[in-house]
């Protein structure tokens, strides 16, 4: 039974992706794999066939995994109702509204993420954990869940993310590593570069610079590639060709009815793709 975990240096980094490659590369070697996010924020769900409600990004790793979505891979679900409320979703079954201002009971929350991990490590060989946003939103650290706390708990090694098309990805790695708590710097084993267009090896003195820096070994370089996989907010609608749309508001419209537009994404999802830059 073993644990590895996914975090960004920012929302948006690529982390689902490539925590559901992660889930595709142990499962393809006969490990027993599940998912896991202990928290996630979207409208964009999915109902698992005992009827629990989950973040897509977490169903669609359990595909990679060559199983069906549970609930305890994403046991706190927030679903936005607009005027600064949300409904909370505990293993996929509603628990409660919050109004603006409300603040949820954090314990309860985290029991269940503790419950829910407990199983998944119980039953699996390995659990492939996704963290949410950055760590080192250093505002929000005592309120976080699902990043540093889940690594802690789980004890699992921690792979950082950093999303080179932005620009300035040695500086978001280098930043996000040096605002973590000692301890949490610990438990960082490794760093990726995600999204690369080009020759990687005018990185390779950046890359060899930050492994001193950062006291720990690059995992490598993934390239660009503009995968039709279904995605938790409007965020990465900026991506990519298909988001121009001409005389039309495409990230107005995502968010009016994501069910919808997810429905029609089926006929274009390749999970070929995942096949070909999953570690082989």
């Amino acid at each position: 039974m073993s644990s590895i975990m996914v975090q960004g240096t920012s929302s948006g980094a690529g982390k689902t992706t490539i925590a559901a490659l992660f889930c595709r590369h142990f499962a393809k070697r006969g490990f027993k794999v599940a998912p896991f996010k202990a928290s996630n924020l979207s409208l964009n769900s999915f109902v698992t066939p005992k009827g629990e409600e989950i973040g897509i990004s977490q169903a669609y790793q359990a595909w990679a995994c060559d199983r069906e979505p549970e609930g305890s891979m994403n046991p706190v679900l927030l679903k936005p109702k607009g005027n600064g409320s949300c409904q909370i979703m505990l293993s996929g079954r509603p628990y409660g509204d919050l109004g603006r201002g409300q603040i949820a009971d954090r314990e309860v929350l985290w029991e269940t993420v503790r419950s829910s991990f407990r199983h998944l490590l119980e039953t699996n060989d390995v659990v492939v954990i996704e963290g949410s946003g950055s760590p080192a939103e250093i505002n929000l650290r005592k309120q976080d869940l699902a990043n540093m706390r889940t690594a802690e708990m789980a004890g699992a090694p921690v792979v950082l993310v950093g999303d080179i098309e932005r620009g300035g990805v040695f500086a978001g790695l280098f930043g996000t590593h040096a605002l973590l708590e000692e301890r949490h710097r610990r438990l960082v084993k490794a760093f990726m570069i995600n999204r690369f267009r080009g020759d990687e090896s005018i990185l390779d003195s950046g890359i060899a610079r930050m492994e001193e820096l950062l006291g720990v070994p690059s995992l490598g370089v993934l390239p660009f590639a503009d995968l039709k996989f279904p995605s938790e907010d409007s965020l990465d609608m900026g991506r990519g060709q298909g988001t121009r749309v001409k005389g039309a508001d495409i990230r107005k419209g995502w968010l009016a009815n994501l069910d919808d537009l997810y429905t029609m994404s089926l006929d274009h999802l390749d999970y070929v793709l995942m096949e070909k830059i999953a570690f082989s």
